[in-house]
């Protein structure tokens, strides 16, 4: 990840955080981790988060490792009982065949490198080991809106990527994975998320949040 884009998580820390705390990123936030939760616990352990932010995620799904460029971010998370790594996922500090299953929930399109993220995914992971992708996809209502914040300049948005569901099976495939579930949930349109929805078995271009288990070749 560029200076700029850790600069600007280290910055606005607290205000990235606090999203959460509010009644709709609550909503939001608890619509994501139930279909998350739906995929989790057969996957092998030990768990790493690759863009571990502030830990909200890893602390709701037991995660117990999390990596993140962001050193303010990295405060927030340690304080949720997270074992905290400074680092990016192109080039993690870790050892190969580390790790049982590696989660990038809303990172892919943050980093600088996706195919190299993801090849680095693949060499932490140990033989049968588990990749878990959480991503607003480009050709959804929620992907929509955020390429519209991105061309005016968001703060967060800016430096974000969005990929396509076809784009981002091709860049699992180059690294090594194979698709083996897919949930998707957040159907409710973006300025009008009002209740929890059930997550849904496959790919739809009307979620919101898709969530991607991919095995190690």
């Amino acid at each position: 990840m560029t200076k700029l884009k850790v600069s600007a998580f280290n910055s606005m820390a607290s205000e990235y955080d606090s999203w959460f705390e509010e009644d709709r990123g609550k909503l939001i936030f608890a619509i994501e981790v139930q279909a998350l939760q739906q995929v989790l616990s057969p996957l092998p352990k030990p768990w790493l988060e690759i863009g571990v932010g502030s830990g909200r995620f890893a602390q709701a799904l037991g995660i117990e490792n999390g990596l993140d460029p962001s050193i303010e971010l990295l405060k927030i998370a340690r304080n949720r009982g997270i074992n905290t790594f400074l680092g990016i996922g192109e080039k993690t500090p870790f050892e190969s065949e580390t790790f049982g299953t590696a989660l990038l929930i809303i990172t892919l399109c943050f980093v600088d490198s996706s195919p190299k993220t993801l090849v680095e995914a693949n060499r932490l992971l140990k033989n049968g080991g588990k990749l878990v992708s959480g991503l607003v996809l480009r050709e959804s209502p929620w992907g929509e809106i955020y390429e519209l914040k991105k061309e005016i300049g968001h703060h967060f948005y800016k430096h974000a990527a969005f990929y396509n569901y076809a784009e981002v099976e091709m860049l699992l495939t180059q690294a090594g994975f194979s698709i083996e579930k897919v949930i998707s949930t957040l159907f409710q349109k973006p300025d009008k998320v009002e209740h929890i929805e059930p997550p849904q078995q496959g790919f739809s271009p009307g979620a919101g949040f898709t969530v991607i288990v991919a095995g190690k070749n």
